[in-house]
């Protein structure tokens, strides 16, 4: 059976929402962050030598990382399900969106996240100066950047009902964490109002709520 090592308030939500809409059987062993330092617990690292989460286990098989997570999980487990057919446009652009999350988009809110806690946990004698170099790159670099990709991907669902086509699928899953990043600290307004529906859409699946029962409090959504 797959277990699950579910951090809480990280990317792993996504895996226990994929596992509820394919409606299989799974554990899930949940570890807390550090109050502290917000970092996960070390008895992670019993698991994966990185100690990161997600993470899953099935029987004596390890598998992390979200993208490779999914696709394990729809390649073994899926028969068919959530995932376009092979050589279609729809089958592409389920690719392109499954590495887009992690690969492109995830990677500037990260940054994003970083640049805010140096303007504001930098010590008073030295914040005027971090707050200007800051302010530099975000204005020169992140913040443009963040909002063509915002824009792209608003278009995207502009054209289908999801990121791959007109049929819900995996793809779909794996765009969430970045886009609940976005709306909660990356500028995902009212500006991308095809990218709030579809927030809104998934937020009321069964088996979204199904998973944050499952998984615990989700603080990324307040």
């Amino acid at each position: 059976m797959i277990t699950v090592h579910h951090l809480e308030n990280s990317r792993s939500q996504r895996v226990l929402w994929l596992l509820e809409e394919l409606g299989l059987d799974y554990e899930v062993r949940r570890y807390e962050r550090n109050p502290e330092t917000s970092l996960a617990p070390p008895e992670l690292k019993l698991v994966h030598p990185l100690g990161k989460s997600p993470v899953i286990t099935d029987d004596d098989l390890v598998v992390a990382e979200t993208g490779a997570i999914i696709e394990y999980i729809v390649g073994r487990y899926g028969e068919g399900r959530l995932i376009p057919a092979a050589g279609t446009p729809e089958r592409l652009s389920y690719t392109y969106w499954l590495h887009a999350a992690e690969g492109t988009v995830m990677p500037l809110l990260v940054m994003t996240l970083i640049f805010n806690r140096i303007e504001s946990d930098t010590p008073w004698f030295i914040r005027p100066v971090a707050k200007a170099i800051s302010g530099q790159v975000k204005a020169g670099y992140l913040t443009p950047t963040l909002e063509a990709n915002l824009r792209h991907m608003d278009d995207a669902l502009g054209k289908s009902a999801w990121f791959a086509g007109d049929e819900f699928s995996a793809a779909d899953v794996q765009m969430s964490f970045p886009l609940e990043a976005a709306a909660s600290r990356g500028g995902l307004d009212a500006d991308y109002p095809n990218l709030q529906a579809f927030l809104e859409t998934i937020h009321a699946r069964p088996a979204y709520k199904s998973a944050l029962e499952r998984g615990g409090p989700y603080s990324i959504l307040t």
